[in-house]
C-alpha cells in the first residue's frame, strides 16, 4: 500500500517561506517563462496553443543549419548559392540581409544574416542548401520538431513569412531556445551581437532587433517576431548569478510594448523568485518501514542536492510529503530509488525528485522471521476485538 510521510523537509522548507508571489499579469496573448536553472515553469499562459509565430520561426531553421554544422555535413566556410526565389525575398518588404544572384554566402555569414537581420532571403538559400527546396525543408523542420517536442509546431517556409500552416506555440518556441542554448554553445554567443551588414550593404536592418540586449540585464538572445497577424512577439533569454531563464511571449501591439514587456518579465522572474537548497545529498529526509529485514526502518535519502524557486511574496507555507508503495520488503540495497519526495510550492508546480534508500537492510535472521510471522498471525485472529 502506499504510505505519505511529512518528511523533515517541510522544516527546512518552511524557514525559507515567507509570503506568494501574485500572478504576473502580462499582457502578451501567449506566454511561456521557464527557469533553465532549477527547471521551473514560472508562468503558462496559452502557451500550447498554435500561433503565428513569425520570425520567431527562423530559430528553427538556425537550428537545422547547426545540427548540420555539428553532425558535419557543412563547415562555417561552406558556401550556398542564392536563387530567384532567395533574391525576390529581398523585395518582398521583409527583412533581408540584401543577398543577391552573384553571391555565394558561407555559413557563417548566413548564420549571422539570420540572427542579426533577421534575412529571410538567408533563410531561404539555408533551405535550399539543405533540402533542396524550401517546401522539403520545411517538411523536415516539422518532423524534426515532432522529434524534440515540439508537438504543436507546423513549418509551411523557412522564414516565418505568413502562412495559415506555419504554426508554433509559446512552450515549443521555449523549447526550441533552450535547445539551441545547451546544445550549440559554440555558436550561441551570435545571438548576442548587436550588429551586423553582409558585405557594407543594407545599413538600416543592420542593428539586431532584440530589444534586451544593451539593457545590462543579462539578455544575450534569442530571436524577434512581427507580423500583421502575429503581432510583436520575442524568444528571450537572460542570465544573472547562477541563474538563466527563457521565455518566449507574442502578440504585443507594438514594439515598444515588446520591449517593455520583456523587460517586465525579466526583472519579475529574477525578483520575485530565490533558489533554494532544501535538501542535500545524503541527508535523510523521512524513513520507510522494512518488512522482514535485519533493521524495521531505513532512511530515504536524495541522490543529489535539491534547489527549487521560491517567490519572495508568499502566503501560503511550502509542503512536502514522501510517497512509497510499503513496506519495504528486505532486503533493500543502499542507493536503490525507494520514494518520491513531493514539494509543493505556492504558485508552481509540484517538484517530484527520488529518494534513495540510505544504506543496506539485510534479510531477518530465522528467529526474527519466525516472531513476525507469529504476531502477523496473533493480528489476524486474535488481535481484532469482538464487534
Amino acid at each position: 500500500m502506499f504510505h505519505r510521510l511529512r518528511p523533515a523537509l517541510v522544516l527546512v522548507a518552511l524557514a525559507l517561506a515567507a509570503l506568494p508571489a501574485r500572478a504576473f499579469e502580462t499582457a502578451a496573448t501567449a506566454a511561456w517563462v521557464y527557469d533553465m536553472t532549477t527547471g521551473t515553469v514560472l508562468m503558462d499562459k496559452n502557451a500550447d496553443q498554435p500561433l503565428p509565430p513569425a520570425s520567431m520561426s527562423k530559430l528553427m531553421t538556425i537550428n537545422m543549419l547547426f545540427e548540420a554544422l555539428k553532425d558535419g555535413r557543412v563547415t562555417m566556410d561552406t558556401t550556398f548559392a542564392v536563387s530567384d526565389r532567395a533574391v525576390e525575398m529581398t523585395r518582398a518588404g521583409g527583412s533581408t540581409m540584401m543577398l543577391q544572384h552573384d553571391d555565394r554566402p558561407t555559413v557563417d555569414e548566413l548564420i549571422h544574416g539570420m540572427i542579426v537581420n533577421s534575412g529571410n532571403d538567408a533563410c531561404v538559400v539555408v533551405a535550399e542548401g539543405l533540402a533542396g527546396t524550401e517546401e522539403a525543408f520545411s517538411a523536415q523542420m516539422t518532423q524534426r520538431g515532432q522529434t524534440l517536442g515540439m508537438t504543436a509546431s507546423t513549418f509551411a517556409n523557412a522564414s516565418g513569412w505568413p502562412d495559415p500552416s506555419h504554426r508554433m506555440s509559446m512552450r515549443d518556441l521555449g523549447i526550441l531556445g533552450k535547445r539551441l542554448i545547451e546544445e550549440f554553445p559554440e555558436y550561441y554567443p551570435i545571438f548576442a551581437q548587436t550588429e551586423y551588414s553582409y558585405k557594407g550593404r543594407s545599413p538600416d536592418n543592420r542593428f539586431n532587433r532584440n530589444p534586451l540586449l544593451d539593457l545590462g540585464i543579462g539578455a544575450d538572445g534569442l530571436k524577434t517576431g512581427h507580423t500583421s497577424e502575429a503581432g510583436y512577439g520575442l524568444v528571450g533569454s537572460a542570465r544573472q548569478g547562477n541563474r538563466r531563464i527563457i521565455f518566449a511571449i507574442t502578440g504585443l501591439p507594438t514594439d515598444q510594448s515588446r520591449a517593455e514587456e520583456a523587460e517586465r518579465i525579466v526583472a519579475w522572474a529574477f525578483r520575485q523568485f530565490s533558489e533554494k537548497t532544501v535538501a542535500r545529498t545524503g541527508v535523510r529526509v523521512a524513513e520507510a518501514e522494512v518488512h522482514l529485514g535485519d533493521a524495521d526502518s531505513v532512511g530515504l535519502v536524495p541522490s543529489e542536492d535539491v534547489s527549487l524557486l521560491v517567490p519572495a511574496l508568499v502566503q501560503d507555507k511550502v509542503t512536502a510529503e514522501v510517497i512509497y508503495n510499503g513496506p519495504l520488503l528486505a532486503p533493500v540495497a543502499a542507493g536503490t530509488p525507494v520514494a518520491e519526495l513531493i514539494i509543493h510550492v505556492p504558485d508552481l508546480p509540484d517538484r517530484s525528485v527520488p529518494l534513495v534508500a540510505e544504506a543496506d537492510v539485510g534479510k531477518a535472521g530465522f528467529g526474527k522471521r519466525l516472531t513476525t510471522a507469529a504476531e502477523a498471525l496473533y493480528a489476524r485472529y486474535v488481535g481484532s476485538p469482538a464487534s
